[in-house]
């Protein structure tokens, strides 16, 4: 980031997928931060292996680029919500988004991580999830969000969620 400490979450990827699409682009770098948000396994291919990888090999590089296409639908419909969408939609489509790549109902984020993720300054994101929680979708403590009525937070959510989970389930599979 040029100059200041502020972003945006643009795309989340878990189990479901990778970063480093530039790479898979025939690209050498991406002028965004990665960072992990909530600890877990991951596995790690050298670069020049995964290119070598995707010559010698179609169906790989077919299903990476399928991703590709369901990790863009992913970042055009953030830009979308955080345009339109308010702040509790907004939340309730990231949670939701980070529930599709948990085991379980319990999502280990922070105020502050979410805040940063979703452009927003910590006290709306407290706000937003008070709201949420009074309606019942979640339980929030101390840097611990429990999904508790996922089918009532997709409904909450509304347009914000589903158009990209559709895509990905089209061209890969289902996420959850």
């Amino acid at each position: 980031m040029s100059g200041t400490d502020q972003g945006i979450e643009v795309g989340i990827a878990g189990r479901d997928g990778l970063i480093g699409v530039p790479i898979l682009l025939d690209a050498d770098r991406t002028p965004h931060r990665i960072f992990m948000q909530v600890a877990g396994a991951g596995h790690s291919i050298d670069r020049d292996d995964l290119r070598r990888t995707l010559d010698e090999n179609a169906s790989i590089r077919n299903l990476l680029l399928r991703y590709v296409q369901a990790y863009s639908t992913q970042t055009t419909y953030t830009a979308l919500s955080n345009a339109i969408h308010t702040i509790e939609e907004r939340l309730a489509r990231w949670l939701l988004m980070s529930h599709d790549r948990q085991d379980g109902d319990e999502i280990p984020l922070t105020h502050d991580f979410l805040a940063l993720m979703l452009g927003v300054r910590r006290p709306s994101v407290t706000i937003a999830l008070h709201s949420l929680e009074g309606l019942g979708f979640i339980k929030a403590t101390r840097g611990l969000i429990t999904v508790r009525k996922r089918a009532d937070l997709m409904a909450f959510a509304g347009t914000s969620y589903g158009v990209p989970e559709a895509e990905y389930d089209r061209l890969i599979g289902p996420l959850r």
